[in-house]
């Protein structure tokens, strides 16, 4: 029994590319040695996986930023705006990729950052390939080559994974009217061709096309690309043996064209889409075919230990009907999106022995993948028992289920879903108790974390500083703050969350039902990472979060202090949640403990209150025909949360890095008074959905990219808000950055955001109501 993996984390245990990445944006550290760090992440994945015993180890699977952005660079991918860093110029590689993922302003040029957005329904950010109606492609970067020989010299032959052409076109984005873009896939295939032979002169033997676009609902154009694709490559490279990976999702609904397709191999995705398997075993002319069936029965989403007795149902059914040699065994996606290693976990204080026996992390989800082979095989029996027990410790665990929380969530009924008035009403009374000047300007929350910040906390939290010199510190740090969003000219300020590690941790840390790992990380974006909470059981707020510090800084302005906290939907998409009842059920736990913190935020004089929901688009079921169950219980749970308020309160969220054309009458339902999008990187396309829809509510669309380190001017902010005002009538336009400022540097967020401000003032001079 085969047994094969689809991908590895790539950030490393200690999260050492993220600071080697830091540090050469920085200028600190040569390009030379971000490459030796990427090595050794690379050759340490390589290692674990050899060692666990897995059998076919993918390479390429590795990034300095995001795969997506990694294939257009292989391609030749490569918008005109940047090929002035390629022109006469050698060896620039890396330089134009980190520009096409972040931008650069520096030695005389000015070039922005290409558009992101999320990779699926999950919280991982990719760079979205811009397309151009004569778009050629060529063979322009080999890492794919250079990772499959770096891997040879240490003895390993891998697996070479390359996300498939169809799904690149897919992902990317026409930048012109009058075609779309799967009409370049005959132009693209020959690039992939010339890759897959010359890594068949290399040795490789088989290569993993990843396609989760075969997941969705694709359009009859789309599905011919699919096998025009397949039968071009299977005539170009006849030599090589090709795995199509599927994942997300049941291949259900092409799985005529899915197993049609001459490849050698399919692999299917059954933690997401288990009744896929009978499907597939009752096509005759798969199972008469010599073609191999992966099975993804291993969960690379969540850190739930598997369930070895249900995975082996699985295994043996396939077996009974393929034979073994057509069965391998494999987690169900890459495991980029769940933590390293368990073992890294030491302090049984942060995660309990009991609870930790119910996890497992990337390295042993590779031992579950191996176990299963061995058991399939009659082998490991100690270990089948071993798991057994440690899934019904988790069923019958008293520190699950809370009563009182069930109840409180039965108790819900449907006035608490909404407002004392409609918008129309509310805006009138909002603008009378609230007044602000027209285009109010605002930022999304957080501030710059210096290093004295982390610094900080990290004593704070290992007992180092005692809670009252921490506070001190925090407290000068809000005050010190708000005279510069006074001076800056801000008209409404937040106090910027320096008491805070993360918008999601940092409330599941006041939480129950929630438990926590030191090194945890998982890769967000480029060297962006985060520490996913862990839901195990019933959530409830014990006592109130933010009130404290929100409180503190309004007493220290006379100007309006946004309450800020995130969202339910948000809390659940980001965090590891439990599989022992409906996602449902755990959002209004958490809905009901944000609207209580909502509440006492009000009580305590605090007029605007923004609940940030930026996942209520990335957790949109992949189908269409799931989106309107999931709708209607998530823009629910943000109801549930938001609606305890008066009229006067106004109520903000935030939603970034999403596509809103599909589910723009969702987000009309949530009511927000004001809205707070992401929108710079695509010159407010993105407006066009709500225009398109006539969104009643107001909107602030982002104006400057928080995610590149350049500094728009304040020309350029002006001709972003000049664009949206074409959209948005001005009474309901707001002005504000992409998303909070956390990861930015104070130098660029200075300069930014009074460019911001005066765009907005000019703004104001112009125009009246």
């Amino acid at each position: 029994m085969v047994t094969h993996n689809l991908g590895y984390p790539r950030v490393g245990s200690k999260r050492e590319l993220k600071w080697a990445s830091e540090q050469f944006w920085a200028g600190k550290i040569s390009k030379d040695e971000l490459l030796w760090a990427g090595r050794q992440v690379r050759r340490q994945n390589w290692q674990t996986q050899q060692e666990a015993g897995i059998q076919w180890i993918p390479s390429n699977d590795f990034s300095y930023y995001d795969q997506v952005l990694d294939t257009a660079l292989m391609v030749g991918a490569v918008p005109e705006r940047y090929q002035s860093l390629i022109d006469g110029k050698s060896n620039r590689e890396l330089e134009i990729y980190f520009a096409m993922a972040r931008g650069i302003q520096q030695n005389g040029l000015d070039i922005r950052a290409m558009e992101m957005t999320k990779w699926f329904d999950t919280n991982y950010h990719f760079i979205v390939p811009e397309f151009l109606k004569n778009q050629q492609f060529k063979r322009y970067s080999d890492k794919v080559i250079h990772d499959f020989e770096d891997a040879k010299q240490m003895g390993i032959l891998t697996k070479p994974v390359l996300l498939g052409p169809v799904s690149f076109l897919l992902l990317g984005k026409e930048k012109e009217a009058g075609f779309h873009r799967i009409d370049l896939l005959e132009r693209l295939l020959p690039v992939y061709a010339d890759v897959l032979r010359e890594l068949a002169t290399r040795g490789t033997t088989w290569v993993q096309i990843d396609e989760p676009c075969l997941t969705l609902d694709l359009s009859e154009n789309e599905q011919i690309a699919f096998q025009q694709a397949y039968e071009y490559l299977a005539r170009a490279v006849p030599q090589l043996s090709l795995l199509v990976a599927t994942y997300f999702e049941s291949i259900q609904p092409n799985l005529a064209l899915t197993l049609q397709l001459p490849v050698a191999a399919l692999h299917v995705d059954l933690v997401r889409g288990n009744e896929q398997l009978e499907v597939i075993l009752a096509d005759t002319s798969f199972v008469t075919s010599q073609r191999i069936l992966s099975l993804g029965v291993v969960d690379g989403r969540n850190v739930w230990k598997n369930d070895f007795t249900q995975s082996l149902t699985f295994i043996q059914r396939a077996v009974d009907v393929l034979g073994k040699d057509r069965v391998w065994i494999a987690p169900s996606c890459s495991l980029l999106h769940v933590p390293y290693d368990l073992d890294l976990e030491k302090n049984e204080a942060v995660l309990t022995p009991e609870i930790k026996n119910w996890m497992a992390f990337a390295k042993q989800k590779l031992g579950e993948v191996v176990t299963l082979g061995r058991l399939s095989k009659g082998e490991a029996q100690g270990l089948l028992l071993e798991n057994q027990v440690a899934l019904e410790s988790r069923r019958t665990s008293l520190l699950i289920h809370k009563t009182a929380v069930k109840t409180r969530v039965q108790a819900v009924q449907t006035d608490d879903f909404e407002r004392d008035s409609a918008f129309a009403v509310r805006q009138q009374i909002q603008g009378e108790s609230l007044p602000l000047p027209l285009f109010p300007t605002t930022t999304i929350g957080s501030f710059p974390q210096t290093d004295e910040v982390r610094q900080w906390r990290a004593k704070y939290k290992k007992g180092e500083v005692t809670k009252a010199d921490y506070e001190t510190f925090v407290e000068a740090e809000i005050e010190r703050s708000i005279r510069w969003q006074e001076e800056v000219g801000l008209d409404v300020l937040v106090h910027g969350e320096f008491e805070r590690n993360d918008m999601v941790e940092y409330f599941g840390e006041q939480l129950t039902g929630y438990v926590f790992t030191q090194n945890g990380w998982v890769q967000s974006y480029g060297s962006r990472c985060v520490k996913p909470p862990i839901i195990y059981g019933d959530v409830e707020r014990p006592e109130a979060m933010t009130v404290r510090w929100t409180t503190f800084a309004q007493s220290k302005t006379e100007k309006y202090m946004k309450g800020m906290l995130t969202g339910p939907v948000t809390i659940l998409q980001w965090s590891f949640v439990r599989d022992d009842q409906p996602r449902k059920d755990t959002a209004f736990q958490i809905a009901l403990a944000i609207r209580d913190e909502v509440q006492e935020l009000e009580q305590a004089g605090i007029r605007i209150i923004q609940i940030d929901e930026p996942a209520i688009r990335e957790g949109l079921p992949l189908r269409r025909a799931d989106w309107a169950a999931y709708l209607t219980w998530a823009v629910d749970a943000f109801r549930l949360s938001a609606s305890g308020v008066a009229d006067q309160t106004q109520i903000h969220t935030h939603m970034c890095y999403s596509e809103f054309n599909d589910i723009m009458e969702a987000i009309a339902r949530m009511d927000a008074d004001v809205i707070t999008i992401e929108t710079s990187r695509s010159q407010m396309e993105l407006l066009e959905a709500f225009s398109d829809f006539q969104y009643p509510n107001e909107i602030g669309p982002g104006v400057y990219d928080i995610h590149s380190p350049r500094v728009p001017s304040v020309e350029e902010m002006a001709h972003l808000l000049e664009k949206a005002l074409r959209t948005i009538p001005a009474r309901n336009l707001w002005v504000n950055p992409d998303c909070g400022l956390k990861t930015r540097r104070w130098a660029e967020t200075d300069q930014a955001l009074r460019n911001m401000v005066a765009a907005a003032r000019q703004l104001q001079q112009t125009i009246s109501v």
